[in-house]
Protein backbone atom coordinates (compact mmCIF):
# COMPACT_ATOMS: atom_id res chain seq x y z
CA UNK A 1 0.00 0.00 0.00
CA UNK A 2 1.60 3.12 -1.18
CA UNK A 3 0.95 5.73 2.15
CA UNK A 4 1.08 9.43 2.47
CA UNK A 5 4.82 9.06 3.91
CA UNK A 6 5.87 7.53 0.53
CA UNK A 7 3.77 9.71 -1.94
CA UNK A 8 5.03 13.08 -0.61
CA UNK A 9 8.74 11.73 -0.19
CA UNK A 10 8.36 9.98 -3.81
CA UNK A 11 6.58 13.78 -5.13
CA UNK A 12 9.25 15.87 -3.23
CA UNK A 13 11.95 14.08 -4.56
CA UNK A 14 10.94 13.78 -8.15
CA UNK A 15 10.24 17.67 -7.95
CA UNK A 16 13.85 18.42 -6.61
CA UNK A 17 15.65 15.77 -9.46
CA UNK A 18 13.01 14.33 -12.20
CA UNK A 19 16.18 12.45 -13.56
CA UNK A 20 16.75 10.40 -10.62
CA UNK A 21 17.04 6.94 -11.16
CA UNK A 22 14.38 4.31 -9.37
CA UNK A 23 17.74 2.88 -7.49
CA UNK A 24 18.40 5.97 -5.92
CA UNK A 25 15.13 6.55 -5.34
CA UNK A 26 15.23 3.38 -3.45
CA UNK A 27 18.65 4.36 -2.06
CA UNK A 28 16.92 7.83 -0.77
CA UNK A 29 13.38 6.18 0.76
CA UNK A 30 15.14 3.47 2.13
CA UNK A 31 13.29 0.94 0.66
CA UNK A 32 13.89 -1.78 -2.17
CA UNK A 33 14.03 -1.34 -5.79
CA UNK A 34 10.83 -3.59 -6.21
CA UNK A 35 9.16 -1.24 -3.88
CA UNK A 36 9.83 1.94 -5.31
CA UNK A 37 9.02 0.93 -8.86
CA UNK A 38 5.69 -0.36 -7.50
CA UNK A 39 4.95 3.20 -5.64
CA UNK A 40 5.92 4.96 -8.95
CA UNK A 41 3.80 2.77 -11.33
CA UNK A 42 0.72 3.86 -8.55
CA UNK A 43 1.74 7.49 -8.92
CA UNK A 44 1.79 6.83 -12.94
CA UNK A 45 -1.27 5.34 -12.71
CA UNK A 46 -3.48 7.63 -11.23
CA UNK A 47 -2.11 10.43 -12.76
CA UNK A 48 0.62 12.69 -10.41
CA UNK A 49 3.74 11.50 -12.57
CA UNK A 50 4.42 11.24 -16.16
CA UNK A 51 7.65 9.42 -17.03
CA UNK A 52 9.16 10.16 -20.15
CA UNK A 53 12.32 8.87 -21.80
CA UNK A 54 15.73 10.34 -22.27
CA UNK A 55 19.23 9.52 -23.19
CA UNK A 56 21.52 9.96 -20.38
CA UNK A 57 25.31 10.88 -20.50
CA UNK A 58 26.33 6.84 -20.44
CA UNK A 59 24.08 6.48 -23.95
CA UNK A 60 21.78 4.21 -22.14
CA UNK A 61 17.78 4.97 -22.39
CA UNK A 62 16.90 6.70 -18.94
CA UNK A 63 13.42 7.62 -17.53
CA UNK A 64 12.69 11.49 -16.25
CA UNK A 65 9.86 11.48 -14.06
CA UNK A 66 7.42 14.90 -14.07
CA UNK A 67 4.88 15.75 -11.71
CA UNK A 68 1.63 16.24 -13.60
CA UNK A 69 -0.30 19.40 -12.94
CA UNK A 70 -2.57 17.01 -10.80
CA UNK A 71 0.50 15.34 -9.07
CA UNK A 72 1.75 19.11 -8.09
CA UNK A 73 -1.94 20.04 -6.69
CA UNK A 74 -2.02 16.33 -5.16
CA UNK A 75 1.44 16.85 -3.70
CA UNK A 76 0.52 20.35 -1.60
CA UNK A 77 -2.54 18.00 -0.17
CA UNK A 78 -0.61 15.05 0.65
CA UNK A 79 2.16 17.72 2.60
CA UNK A 80 -0.54 18.98 4.35
CA UNK A 81 -2.12 15.72 5.58
CA UNK A 82 1.63 14.13 6.36
CA UNK A 83 2.44 17.51 8.10
CA UNK A 84 -0.89 17.10 10.38
CA UNK A 85 0.14 13.13 10.85
CA UNK A 86 3.42 14.23 12.08
CA UNK A 87 2.19 16.71 14.21
CA UNK A 88 0.04 14.17 16.00
CA UNK A 89 2.54 11.56 16.52
CA UNK A 90 5.03 14.44 17.83
CA UNK A 91 2.31 14.98 20.13
CA UNK A 92 1.40 11.89 21.06
CA UNK A 93 5.45 11.15 21.50
CA UNK A 94 5.58 14.59 24.03
CA UNK A 95 3.50 13.31 26.04
CA UNK A 96 4.83 10.20 26.28
CA UNK A 97 8.07 11.84 27.00
CA UNK A 98 6.78 14.19 29.89
CA UNK A 99 4.86 11.15 31.63
CA UNK A 100 8.34 9.10 31.45
CA UNK A 101 10.45 12.14 32.48
CA UNK A 102 7.14 12.98 35.72
CA UNK A 103 8.17 9.25 36.36
CA UNK A 104 11.74 9.01 36.79
CA UNK A 105 11.62 12.29 38.77
CA UNK A 106 9.12 10.61 41.48
CA UNK A 107 11.36 7.16 41.13
CA UNK A 108 14.35 8.83 42.43
CA UNK A 109 15.99 7.16 45.23
CA UNK A 110 16.66 9.36 48.10
CA UNK A 111 20.05 9.54 49.18
CA UNK A 112 19.20 7.83 52.71
CA UNK A 113 20.19 3.92 52.43
CA UNK A 114 18.27 1.69 54.76
CA UNK A 115 20.42 -0.83 56.56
Amino acid sequence: MLTDEYRYKILKLVEAQPEISQRELAKNLGVSLGKTNFCLKALIDIGLIKASNFRNSQNKLAYMYLLTPTGIEAKSAITLRFLKSKMHEYEILQAEINALMKEANTAQVSPEVAV
